[in-house]
């Protein structure tokens, strides 16, 4: 398992800054939120760090399930182009959050499942056109989200043949204990921060009440090779989440 930092947690710092602290860090990936100001980085620049690459595809005024034709070919823009640029800097996972339903949309919602699906299939294909994999997120207990239930995911993903990126905060709040949030074979990304359940708030490893210890060794038993990604919201709690999580690691 090798250990990943978002760059959640140091937005909006310049991209040297956040370069140079993660490499002091001594962790192994950076996963950019592919919008502004991290959204044109060169790859010349990239390069000349040792860090590796995961892409998360843009959070901010999107939605690839709009009913509205034109802010949904928009959205699913975005999502190609960070597909695109994950290609050419030589990532191999590209992160993509599913749609949302507007309030006013409620009525529409068997509509917005099939505008989501289209789109995300969409994307599915231009990525594995370029190598890519695409993983869909799980979302957290919050109104207008899709996709909070891990085996709905599981099941979308699966018709889709791509993968799901795991928020295990986000699974936390609906309920899903570490025993449970692993029994997908579709799993292929990994998304850490804590929580006590009721919201998704993003703290350090170690600070809410998920069971991480369970969660790592049942990693370790399905011999999961893949990134798990700290994402939290500052320096502070990765350094706190770094200090939990590496001691752990090596125990399994």
């Amino acid at each position: 398992m090798k250990i990943g930092v978002s760059t959640l947690a140091l937005y909006p710092q310049p991209w040297e800054e956040v370069m140079n602290y993660l490499e002091g860090m001594q962790v192994e990936y950076c996963e950019i939120i592919h919008e502004y100001p991290y959204h044109n980085l060169d790859v010349d620049i990239l390069d000349s760090y040792s860090l590796n690459i995961s892409v998360h595809s843009p959070l901010s005024d999107i939605n690839i399930a709009s009913l509205n034709p034109s802010i949904q070919r928009s959205s699913i823009g975005q999502v190609k182009k960070s597909v695109e640029w994950a290609y050419t800097i030589g990532a191999e996972v590209v992160v993509v959050h599913p749609g949302q339903v507007p309030f006013l949309a409620r009525v529409f919602q068997d509509k917005i499942l099939e505008k989501n699906y289209q789109a995300l299939e969409e994307c599915a294909s231009y990525a594995q056109d370029r190598g890519i994999q695409i993983c869909v997120e799980n979302m957290p207990r919050m109104e207008g989200y899709l996709f909070k239930d891990l085996g709905e995911l599981d099941n979308l993903v699966n018709n889709l043949g791509v993968l799901m990126t795991l928020d295990v905060g986000h699974a936390h709040t609906m309920g899903f204990s570490t025993d449970i949030m692993l029994d997908f074979d579709s799993l292929g990304h990994l998304h850490l921060s804590d929580n006590d359940g009721s919201f998704d708030n993003h703290q350090a490893l170690g600070q809410g009440n998920i069971d991480f210890d369970k969660l790592l060794n049942k990693l370790h038993k399905i011999n999961y090779q893949g990134i798990l990604t700290i994402e939290v919201k500052n320096k502070a709690e990765i350094e706190e989440s770094l200090d939990y999580l590496k001691p752990r690691l090596k125990k399994v």
